[in-house]
């Protein structure tokens, strides 16, 4: 019987890391989880082969668990949208991805046997604020705090290339999801019929339901073709104004109140930016590689959500 493949997979705690182990245990993969709680990984995300705690700032045991793994998925990082973004936090935000993935890179040149494949997580802030162009993975990045850092970050994976390892950046727009990610808090205000778009309402949003979400993190790991940056975002982009005008269809509810940048920059800071500017994102190169999108509009997206 043919060894099982052996997965190494950060982030595991978050949204997108619960799903992925889910679905990579449901194929059969021998999952790894690293985290600096295994004991808290344990509890949260049952069903692994392994918990390893992981400082990826100093070696320690873990070093050794990349030998002969098959790949290495790295989600971990401070929540983006987790707390206002002080010179400390945004130094967390910073260090959480750089260092991680800086950790892992190192790990891989120390390994007898490397892996083969290398997912990193990215994210579609890399091309900053943009007007109405659509941007696929050529896009150049754009020149705000979070396109410096996602620009960064995927410089870190990029290491990997060096090594022989093939090496994948997963660009995600907003994952939607009913009990975790942003629609709990999007869909709140709608709920309470005082929900609407965030002004000036034409910005981009580049939404992706959870399932495709997983289902492109899959690609990545299993297509031999994939490599570089790919868009895991909805195959058909939706304006703020317009996608608020589709979650109050969805609801019942009416979408009369919009609010405004300058309140919201009053309630959570620089943040606040990445909400009132937008990105028209293309998946171009999941397209190209055949991946057939679950939920290929924002309306069947957040239907099969809000249904579960």
């Amino acid at each position: 019987m043919a060894a099982r493949k052996r997965i190494i997979v950060t982030g595991a705690t978050g949204l997108i890391g619960k799903a992925l182990c889910r679905a990579l245990i449901a194929r059969d993969y021998e999952v790894v989880i690293f985290s600096r709680s295994a004991g808290a990984a344990r509890e949260r995300v049952p069903g692994a082969a392994e918990y390893v705690a992981w400082t990826p700032e100093e070696d320690g045991p873990w070093v050794g668990k990349l030998d002969g793994a098959w790949g290495v998925v790295s989600l971990a990082g401070a929540s983006v949208a987790g707390k206002r973004w002080t010179e400390d936090y945004k130094r967390e935000l910073r260090e959480s991805r750089v260092l991680g993935t800086r950790g892992l890179v190192r790990a891989m040149t120390l390994a007898k046997e490397r892996p083969l494949v290398f997912v990193s997580g990215s994210a579609v802030g890399y091309y900053g604020a943009r007007d109405d162009t659509p941007l696929d993975e050529s896009a150049p990045p754009g020149d705000d705090f979070l396109a410096h850092l996602v620009k960064d970050w995927e410089a870190e994976a990029r290491q990997a290339e060096a090594l022989g390892v093939r090496t994948v950046m997963i660009r995600s727009g907003v994952v939607l999801d009913r009990d975790g990610g942003a629609l709990p808090r999007l869909k709140l205000p709608v709920q309470l019929f005082v929900g609407g778009p965030i002004l000036p309402g034409t910005q981009w949003f580049p939404w992706i339901h959870l399932a495709d979400e997983i289902g492109i993190l899959l690609l990545a790991l299993e297509d031999e073709r994939a490599r570089g940056p790919i868009n895991a975002s909805g195959p058909a982009p939706q304006t703020n104004r317009d996608f608020y005008k589709t979650l109050g269809t969805v609801m019942g509810r009416p979408i009369w109140a919009p609010v405004p940048g300058f309140a919201l920059k009053i309630a959570v800071g620089e943040f606040a930016d990445t909400l009132v500017t937008g990105q028209r994102v293309i998946p171009k190169k999941a397209l190209e590689l055949g991946y057939e999108f679950q939920y290929p509009t924002s309306e069947s997206a957040l239907r099969a959500v809000l249904a579960q």
